[in-house]
């Protein structure tokens, strides 16, 4: 019988000759294709997105809770940001705008909400082998049930702005990092669903369910981190009108869609990863004791969820 103290080591020494192994899965995936291209093409469509989507969720989580809960909720949010960039007004904007979302205006914004889930499904499809129609209205209607559990994620991480409010008001270093870290597995905890729906559904991965929990999660975790250093720029006293003649809304379009660029790419570089996972749990299945090849391997290495 094996010991924890030789099951630890070993265990990590797995880990990292799985490393090597998930890189260069990744780098084969790369290429002959473009991925600055890819990732900035993702960003046009959440470019279109992103705002009706946002007004939408707190739209839904207004119903879901009530009107008021979510305006005090938002501007505590609001207080928490930086006001050097004018963060804190466009939540408040955005919150005023799904609090007071009608019938009407909530369905006309479905149609750019769902560019994303065609933006997304493009994106991916890029790096497998797959052909399909209509790939554009197959990744809007698969982009749609997320907005049934938008309420359920983003309420608890509004829930988790009071808190983090406090420890802003608080100060010291464990105040600090405790409102990082409270940020941190928020939105980890609020992505990784979202992500694991938009790998396997509306991108249509086929991978093991093992590896698409693991990628969303790293995923997700990965983009959690971003957000944190989106915030931490938009506390830094910059002109960002300078570059661009003083005409300081255009530069602030432009850092919002540079920050969107590097948030897409962390998503690519993360689908790449759970697609290259696939493959390592396949082989290390098939060389197990009585495994057996997989059958069914697709191009690009993909193969069927499990």
């Amino acid at each position: 019988m094996t010991n924890d103290g030789s099951v630890r080591p070993g265990r990590a020494a797995a880990a990292r000759g799985a490393v090597p192994e998930l890189v260069a899965g990744v780098r084969r995936r790369l290429e002959g294709r473009d991925l600055a291209l890819i990732a900035a093409g993702l960003t046009f469509y959440a470019g279109i997105a992103v705002v009706p989507l946002l007004v939408l969720a707190f739209g839904l989580t207004a119903r879901l809770t009530s009107p008021r809960r979510v305006s005090e909720l938002g501007d505590r949010l609001a207080e928490l940001l930086p006001a050097e960039l004018g963060a804190p007004d466009a939540v408040m904007r955005l919150v005023e705008a799904g609090i007071g979302l009608g019938l009407l205006s909530g369905l006309l914004a479905l149609l750019p909400m769902t560019f994303y889930g065609e933006g997304l499904r493009r994106a991916l499809l890029r790096f497998s082998g797959r052909r399909e129609g209509m790939t554009g209205w197959r990744g809007r209607l698969a982009a749609l049930p997320v907005l049934v559990v938008a309420p359920v994620l983003l309420y608890p991480l509004l829930l988790t702005v009071p808190v983090m409010a406090d420890l802003a008001r608080d100060g010291g270093a464990l105040a600090t990092v405790g409102r990082v870290a409270v940020g941190f597995y928020g939105v980890l905890a609020a992505l990784t669903l979202p992500l694991a729906w938009g790998f396997r559904v509306v991108g249509a991965g086929r991978v093991r369910w093992s590896a698409l929990a693991i990628g969303a999660a790293f995923t997700a975790a990965c983009l959690s981190g971003f957000l944190q250093g989106f915030v931490l720029f938009l506390a830094l006293p910059l002109d960002l009108g300078a570059p661009f003649g003083g005409l300081t809304v255009v530069g602030g379009v432009v850092a919002v869609g540079l920050w969107l660029f590097l948030l897409h790419l962390v998503v690519l570089v993360g689908w790449l990863l759970t697609q290259s996972l696939d493959d390592l749990l396949a082989r290390r299945s098939a060389a197990a004791p009585g495994g057996a090849h997989p059958g069914g391997a697709r191009p690009g290495g993909v193969r069927p969820l499990r």
